[in-house]
């Protein structure tokens, strides 16, 4: 049995060392056949180093290690200069980011057997290496820059000193353009695309293949491979929760895992746990969500344009866009709109990332970190039961015991949102299959709640007429739309008072 290659991105340990290796070189032979500037965005720990480092020993001529992978005799392994710029460290300073490109341009420099003239400005010591491994080696240069936007997300909440990075980004990252003639290949990969009125603005002649369903498997585990190269690792194992739990990225191929979740389950002995959204807090998002008034419900059907393509910039973040890029929300369709041009559908991935970016949304937002999980258990039992006086005592509950101080010099509690969005980000926490404004064709519903055998219609409303809500649930009919697929249609009427902030009505009743 092989090895499982985790924390491991060397191509060359993976190969020697025998561990599981799933062939990307298929996808590595069309990008460096086809283009010659190349950006590819993927969440974090998606595979993205590892592809990487698998362009490297292509380039460097390192045939040996791709005996019996697809691109083994189709590429003659010619060996080019290559230049390996891979972000790690303190970026918090434009000291520190100076220091740490020093320190990679030198390792560099030792590498190639070159000396820079310049050591002291990285610009001139980048453009002197690229120029100089020209020429001692008669070929052209192949560039390599791992996690490129890094030093930018990692002071993401500084904008002061995000917008410092950048800009030395921006003059380090435009010495490429200028060394044209000089360059056989460049790729970059990053989890955010910024505009090209910004960092990429000297980098214009970038192909991004992030959304090109022919790459759309570049990175990540597809259901074939956790079938047949993890199948003995995996045996007894219920393969259909693993897949509700891991898999769900799309990139317009296939449904995808993250790796890292992969890898973990089977050395956590099978131990279903959100592995990959402990690597990292998503703390400035739900910051963005509390600033913005943000409609919870929106993340379970967000419709974009080619926003998501066309980047985002420091100066005007997109919440939907970062959420995607993140990998929060991922691509559940894409459509052409009547109008002409394109737009996606997003979601949430999978049940680890409903589950635990909501439990954080509640812990952040509502200080119920050591209360939640029993309002969870409770808020659980009631909906599987069809408890709907139990049902309107947990959300009393959930109201009750959001701190006072939430609503100092915050009128947020003045907005039905927030109310739906108390609500919906408990039952998404849940693992429930969830429609936020929900379309009929009579209008839509505020929140739907899709069980099994059950459907839950949710309507609220605030600081108005008692009876209101369920009597507009009545009168536009939105239990219509589910009368053939559920024979237990629960319509319930939720009302709120601003003054009491608190559920001062709840009326259910069953279709």
């Amino acid at each position: 049995m092989k090895r499982l290659p985790i924390g491991i991105s060397t191509l060359r340990e993976i190969r020697e060392d025998n561990y599981v290796y799933i062939d990307k070189t298929k996808e590595a032979y069309d990008v460096i056949t086809n283009y010659k500037y190349v950006f590819l965005s993927r969440p974090r720990r998606f595979g993205k180093s590892l592809f990487l480092d698998t362009l490297k020993e292509i380039f460097e001529g390192n045939k040996e290690l791709f005996k019996g992978l697809y691109i083994y005799d189709k590429w003659d392994f010619k060996k080019y200069p290559v230049i390996k710029i891979s972000w790690a460290g303190n970026f918090q300073t434009l000291k520190n980011l100076q220091e740490m490109a020093q320190k990679i341009l030198y390792d560099n420099q030792i590498k190639l057997g070159i000396k820079c003239r310049n050591q002291d400005y990285m610009p001139a010591c980048f453009d002197e290496l690229i120029k100089e491994a020209f020429r001692k080696y008669n070929e052209r240069v192949v560039i390599l820059i791992d996690e490129y936007d890094k030093p930018i997300l990692d002071v993401i909440e500084d904008i002061k000193q995000a917008k410092k990075n950048r800009e030395y980004l921006k003059g380090l990252y435009s010495i490429i353009k200028d060394n044209d003639a000089y360059v056989k290949f460049a790729f970059l990969t990053g989890v955010s695309k910024f505009s090209k009125a910004s960092i990429f603005s000297g980098l214009n002649m970038l192909e991004d293949i992030s959304l090109s369903p022919r790459f759309g498997n570049i990175c990540g585990y597809t259901q074939k491979d956790i079938e047949t190269s993890f199948k003995e690792y995996l045996e007894g194992v219920d393969l259909e929760r693993v897949k509700d739990w891991y898999n769900g990225y799309y990139f317009l191929k296939d449904n995808l895992y993250n790796p890292f979740d992969i890898l973990q389950f089977i050395k956590n002995d099978y131990l279903f746990k959100n592995y990959w959204f402990e690597t990292g807090t998503p703390s400035f998002l739900i910051k963005l969500i509390k600033q913005n008034r943000y409609f919870l419900p929106r993340l379970s059907d967000i419709v974009v344009d080619d926003r998501l393509i066309s980047s985002f910039d420091i100066e005007k973040l997109d919440l939907e866009v970062i959420l995607y890029q993140s990998g929060y929300l991922t691509i559940d369709r894409m459509r052409e709109r009547r109008r002409g041009g394109i737009e996606y559908i997003l979601r949430l991935p999978n049940e680890e990332v409903k589950t635990s970016l909501n439990d954080y949304i509640i812990d952040y937002l509502f200080d119920h970190t050591q209360i939640r999980s029993r309002l969870q258990d409770n808020l659980y039992d009631a909906i599987v039961d069809e408890d709907m006086e139990k049902f309107k005592e947990m959300l009393i509950s959930i109201f009750a015991s959001i701190p006072y101080n939430y609503y100092i010099k915050n009128n947020i509690e003045e907005y039905e949102g927030f109310y739906a969005s108390v609500v919906y980000v408990y039952l998404q926490s849940l693992g429930f299959d969830i429609i936020g404004e929900d379309v009929t064709n009579h209008g839509r519903i505020d929140l739907t709640v899709l069980l099994k055998d059950k459907v839950y219609i949710i309507e609220f409303k605030i600081d108005g007429k008692k009876g209101e809500a369920i009597s507009q649930i009545k009168s536009k009919k939105y239990h219509e739309k589910y009368l053939k697929k559920f024979n237990k249609i629960y319509l319930v009427g939720i009302e709120f008072s601003s003054k009491e902030k608190n559920v001062v009505n709840f009326e259910w009743e069953r279709i």
